[in-house]
């Protein structure tokens, strides 16, 4: 076996010179995108590359071949093909359904369970419904944002209240949904089942969800808002539904994903939403969208493998681990780890996918079980980037909108209570695990 593959955090010698490629890429990333006044001047994929080459280049020992070849272990590292595949599902899965006109039927469906005193609070479900069903803050986004500002626009409702109960319902969604590219980036960078980390999230956030949706009552409670409904296309919500509760019941993501495909096609087929060949160009389009997240993927890979072999990780979780004295202590490291990342990154996923294999030697360092590790990752990254003025969803709902993205911030409730509630919630240990069946207790007792 090669030993590049056999080399641990442990055995490395920590070397902080090793974390140059990182550097470049927050350099070539994030301080010429704030010189050059727009945060995404500088392709992030170009960004990695320069930040593989130099690490790359900074690998000890060998030539050039034999660098690249390590280079080329870390991206094709299990955990990171099997997300690579999975964006290829969830790219087919969600093109299909929004192509289908799922979308639009969920939409609604929430609206016309709402009545109009819950009309703020019920668009905040409604977008937490619909982010948890399509896995996409920014589709959700797209999709609520015009419904809430032309409702603000009839009613007097502050717009950018309204525009902000979308963007924190779709924070939820993406910290929660089983085909978001955070959950499945957490779970694989940590190793735990997705479902498990969906029952430890759910019992942090769901305080949260609730304190934000009683503050935008009283945030709206003033206003009545009429609004007219559209009928509602049972058949087209099926899909999002069943996906749902198929991925809730712990079966195989890719089984989730793949029959969720199917159900979509097949049900736009049967609504003349689209043809066969609308059906597959829809598919393809929605891989093809995820053409840069894929690439992305595989470079922030390979780039963190140079850094590791270098001795980068075995620095830094050296530098975090330090003073650390408690599980609490360890937890609240691997926070401000993912949070830093995405303040770097503006992107959640990235930072996950750079955060995420140092926060797994901490977590089982300090024996943190994988779940609870996960959903930190997830919360603080969905924190963080729901905040910040210059991400991606910010600055969408601000244009849907005509808003500044400043002007929509102060009423983010729920990623704020998010952040500072889940810093509550490691505090305290909450929640703490969850209780084994009856039937395996008394096993356990018998055996002792």
């Amino acid at each position: 076996m090669d030993e590049t593959n056999t080399i641990s955090n442990k055995s490395v010698k920590p070397n902080y010179k090793a974390l140059a490629p990182l550097a470049v890429f927050l350099l070539s990333y994030l301080a010429v995108s704030i010189i050059a006044g727009d945060f995404y001047k500088m392709p992030i994929t170009v960004a990695f590359l320069l930040a593989s080459a130099v690490g790359i280049a900074m690998i000890k020992g060998g030539n050039i071949q034999h660098k690249t070849e390590v280079f080329c272990q870390g991206a094709a590292n299990a955990n990171v093909l099997f997300m690579v595949l999975i964006f290829i599902m969830a790219g087919a899965f969600a093109q299909t359904t929004k192509d289908m006109g799922a979308v639009d039927a969920t939409v609604n469906l929430t609206l016309s369970l709402l009545p109009p005193a819950l009309l703020a609070p019920g668009l905040f479900l409604a977008a937490c419904f619909v982010s948890v069903s399509v896995g996409t803050s920014v589709g959700t986004i797209v999709a609520l944002v015009p419904v809430a500002a032309g409702i603000a626009a009839k009613t007097g409702l502050n717009p950018a209240l309204m525009t902000a109960v979308i963007v924190s319902g779709a924070m939820f969604g993406d910290n929660l949904s089983f085909i978001s590219d955070t959950t499945i980036a957490a779970t694989r960078t940590q190793g735990c089942k997705m479902s498990d980390k969906f029952k430890t999230n759910f019992l942090i956030v769901l305080p949260f969800a609730v304190l934000t949706a009683v503050l935008y009552y009283f945030s709206a409670s003033s206003s009545q808002i009429p609004y007219q409904l559209q009928d509602v296309q049972w058949l087209k919500v099926l899909p999002y539904v069943i996906v749902l509760g198929a991925a809730v019941s712990g079966l195989n993501v890719m089984l989730v994903l793949a029959g969720g495909t199917v159900l979509a096609g097949l049900t736009g087929l049967a609504t003349s939403s689209f043809s066969l060949w609308g059906w597959t160009q829809a598919m393809g389009k929605g891989i093809v969208g995820m053409g840069e997240l894929i690439i992305v993927t595989l470079l922030a890979g390979g780039m963190l493998e140079t850094i590791r072999i270098n001795g980068g990780m075995a620095w830094i979780i050296e530098k975090l681990t330090k003073n650390i004295k408690s599980r609490k202590a360890a937890e609240l490291s691997i926070a401000a780890l993912v949070s830093f990342a995405n303040l770097c990154t503006a992107n959640n996923t990235i930072a996950l996918l750079m955060s995420g294999p140092i926060a797994k030697d901490i977590a089982h360092n300090f024996k943190i079980p994988a779940s609870r590790s996960a959903s930190i990752l997830d919360i603080f990254s969905c924190f963080v980037q729901g905040l910040i003025p210059y991400g991606a969803q910010l600055l969408m709902a601000a244009a849907l909108a005509s808003l500044t993205p400043v002007a929509i911030m102060k009423y983010l409730y729920y990623p704020l209570l998010l952040g500072l509630g889940t810093l509550v919630a490691i505090w305290l240990g909450y929640p703490q695990k969850i209780r084994v069946p009856f039937k395996k207790k008394k096993e356990e007792a018998a055996a002792n």
